[in-house]
C-alpha cells in the first residue's frame, strides 16, 4: 500500500470486501527517501448491528413454532456468548419420540449433544455428544455456529470447526412446540437431563435465519420470555466495527 510523499497529502485504499478481525498490524516496508521516518494511519470500518441479552441463570426465550413440531433436514444456529460460569444450557429442544439437540457449556468447553432418532426404537448407541473449545469461561466474547444438513454436521468454535455424522437412520430433527435458549426454563419431557441455565451475555442470535432476540425486544409473539433478559451490563457492549 503506498503512502504519501509529503507532509500533509493523505491516501486513500477501499478494500473490495468487508474484512472482520480482532486486530490489525501494519508493517513498513520503506521510508519516504525524501523526508524523515513518520507514519499515520486510519481505519473506517461498517456499521456492526448488535443484539445482545444478558442472562442471569434464571432466565430464558422461548422460541415458539406455528405448529404443535417442527421437523427440519437443516439447521443453522448462530451466536455469540461470553460468561464466567463455566456450567450453562445455551439451546435447546426436544420432540416427544426422542429427538433432541442441546449447546451447553460444560466445565469451561461447549458440548453439543443430539439425537434424530426415535429413542423407543433405537438404542442409546444413536445419541452423539462433541466438545470444542476450552477455558471459554473466561468473560470473552466467543463465536459458535451450528450447521447440520441431513446426518452432517459443522460445529464451529472461535474458527475450530469438528466435521461429524449424526449416528442411527433418521435424517430430520424433530423438535415439539418450541426452541429454548439460555435454559431449559420447565420440566423437560421424559429424557431430559438436568442442567444449569446460562449465565452471560449472548449476542446475535440466530436460528435458521431469525434473529432471535430481536424478535425478543420487539416482543413478537414467537417469543416467550421467562424472567427479564436485559440488563445494562452486556447492552453497553462497545460498537463493533468490520
Amino acid at each position: 500500500l503506498p503512502g504519501n510523499s509529503d507532509a500533509d497529502g493523505v491516501v486513500h485504499y477501499k478494500f473490495p470486501q468487508s474484512i472482520k478481525t480482532r486486530f490489525l498490524k501494519f508493517i513498513p516496508l520503506e521510508w519516504s527517501p525524501g523526508g524523515g521516518i513518520g507514519m499515520r494511519v486510519e481505519v473506517y470500518g461498517c456499521t456492526y448491528k448488535s443484539d445482545v441479552a444478558d442472562f442471569d441463570g434464571r432466565s430464558s426465550l422461548l422460541y415458539r413454532f406455528n405448529q404443535k413440531s417442527m421437523s427440519t433436514v437443516k439447521d443453522v444456529i448462530s451466536l455469540k456468548f461470553k460468561s464466567k460460569h463455566s456450567e450453562g444450557v445455551l439451546v435447546h429442544g426436544e420432540g416427544q419420540r426422542g429427538d433432541y439437540i442441546t449447546l451447553e457449556l460444560h466445565r469451561g468447553a461447549l458440548a453439543l449433544h443430539i439425537n434424530l432418532d426415535d429413542a423407543k426404537l433405537q438404542s442409546s448407541a444413536s445419541h452423539l455428544s462433541v466438545t470444542l473449545g476450552s477455558l471459554l469461561d473466561d468473560q470473552h466474547w466467543h463465536s459458535v455456529l451450528i450447521e447440520r444438513f441431513n446426518k452432517q454436521i459443522n460445529f464451529t468454535v472461535d474458527k475450530h470447526t469438528q466435521h461429524f455424522r449424526t449416528k442411527g437412520s433418521c435424517d430430520s430433527l424433530e423438535i415439539d412446540y418450541e426452541l429454548s435458549f439460555g435454559g431449559i426454563p420447565l420440566p423437560g419431557k421424559p429424557g431430559t437431563f438436568l442442567r444449569k441455565n446460562f449465565h452471560g451475555c449472548i449476542e446475535n442470535l440466530y436460528y435458521n435465519g431469525v434473529n432471535i432476540i430481536d424478535l425478543a425486544k420487539r416482543r413478537k409473539p414467537q417469543i416467550y420470555t421467562v424472567v427479564s433478559i436485559y440488563s445494562i451490563p452486556c447492552m453497553a457492549r462497545k460498537t463493533a466495527q468490520c
